[in-house]
């Protein structure tokens, strides 16, 4: 699958939900979804019967879009699932959650995980001491990330530190006057707000 570059809010269409793509817009008048529900293109208010295989295929098709991940990195993701103990689809889940990217959405840094993504490729962030620009890095417990010292005075991280911080999960902390955060454990399947079905991804790969 190639880098989509077209218009963030076809997807949310398309999936026929919101998928909170372009941060802050999401919630407001202003979102495609809201305005046009419907499928994108001029077959969008037809319905169509959908196959087993269809649903499965939606399913996986709207959590890459969430994640923001290609096709080969979520195949891999599944595979990793599924060579750990417990559950593969919340395992796979789990492996989602606790990318750095995904992180610095969580503690509100980034309004949305594109621009998140963005924040990690332009090494703004260090774990444990060290850089790193690499969106798809997989967190631990006990991590600790923060805002590297020649970054903090920069307009965009002081706004941050006089902004309310939101709900955070359980699993994070985040100080906004340090800019510092920690993973206080892996995050569990309850920890995971998003509406996703991970049974049907496990279902479709297992075919």
């Amino acid at each position: 699958m190639a880098t989509y570059r077209e218009a963030k809010c076809r997807l949310c269409r398309r999936e026929g939900g919101k998928l909170f793509l372009k941060g802050d817009r999401c919630y407001t008048s202003k979102c495609a979804f809201e305005r046009r529900p419907q499928a994108p293109g001029q077959h969008g208010l037809g319905r169509k019967k959908v196959s087993e295989y269809g649903l499965q295929l939606r399913e996986k098709q709207k959590t890459k879009r969430i994640y923001g991940v290609q096709e080969s990195q979520f195949r891999r993701y599944y595979q990793m699932a599924d060579r750990m103990r417990g559950i593969t689809g919340e395992n796979m889940l789990c492996l989602l959650e606790c990318r750095l990217d995904n992180v610095i959405f969580r503690m509100g840094i980034g309004s949305s995980r594109a621009q998140a993504r963005q924040l990690v490729n332009h090494a703004h962030f260090s774990v444990n001491g060290k850089t790193v620009n690499i969106p798809s890095y997989i967190i631990k417990a006990g991590d600790v990330i923060a805002v590297k010292e020649n970054r903090k005075k920069e307009k965009y991280f002081q706004a941050i530190k006089e902004a309310k911080v939101g709900n955070m999960p359980k699993w994070l902390e985040f100080n906004p006057e340090k800019l510092e955060g920690k993973i206080l454990a892996l995050p569990q399947r309850d920890d995971i707000d998003s509406q996703i079905a991970e049974h049907m991804i496990v279902e479709l790969y297992s075919r």
